[in-house]
């Protein structure tokens, strides 16, 4: 009985922290009709999540930096991806910038700026309101203890929302079962 309830207390005592991987353009994929300025709205960008990137071989993304993506220049990317299914690993905070390179993509829109945050404690990083423009600032946010945490995440009942609550149903049902058993 003692070990049944001391795997509970381990279970519920467990973080539930989960990445959230973000299709680019949702089902349309990276395309070069796709809004990503619209897209972004609403998305809390952290650390450890990933970025999806379908496409066919008409597009490529590049990472780029700021001055790039402004202007367009692909001609000196920090990574280029062509496999038209690329999964990036959002691993540091400040902003990011992606452009497809093909010609005239990038001019018409197909090129996306996020911004990505440091990961709070077990909280599960899930969609949260918009916070005004969609580009990040010049600026990298500062990484000091002092920096202020991102927003709480929405009630939206976003994808690791829905897993933490599933995690922790899971983890009651199942130390009651051993209890029972024991």
């Amino acid at each position: 009985m003692a070990l049944a309830a001391a795997l509970l207390v381990l279970l519920l005592a467990t973080p539930a922290a989960y990445a959230v991987q973000y299709a680019v353009g949702d089902s349309s994929g990276w395309t070069s009709t796709g809004d990503y300025s619209t897209w972004v709205q609403g998305k809390t960008f952290t650390v450890g999540d990933t970025l999806l990137f379908n496409y066919d071989s008409s597009h490529q993304v590049d990472e780029v930096t700021q001055s790039d993506y402004n202007n367009c220049n692909a001609g000196n990317a920090l990574k280029s991806h062509s496999d038209g299914n690329t999964v990036i690993t959002l691993s540091n905070t400040g902003p990011m910038y992606f452009i497809c390179p093909t010609i005239g993509h990038c001019a018409s829109g197909m090129k996306i700026a996020i911004n990505v945050v440091a990961a709070s404690g077990n909280s599960p990083s899930t969609p949260s309101t918009p916070s005004g423009s969609t580009t990040p600032s010049e600026t990298p946010p500062s990484t000091s203890s002092t920096s202020s945490p991102p927003p709480p995440p929405s009630s939206s009942g976003g994808p690791s929302t829905m897993n933490g609550g599933l995690m922790l149903g899971l983890s009651i049902v199942l130390g009651v079962i051993i209890a029972i058993m024991s």
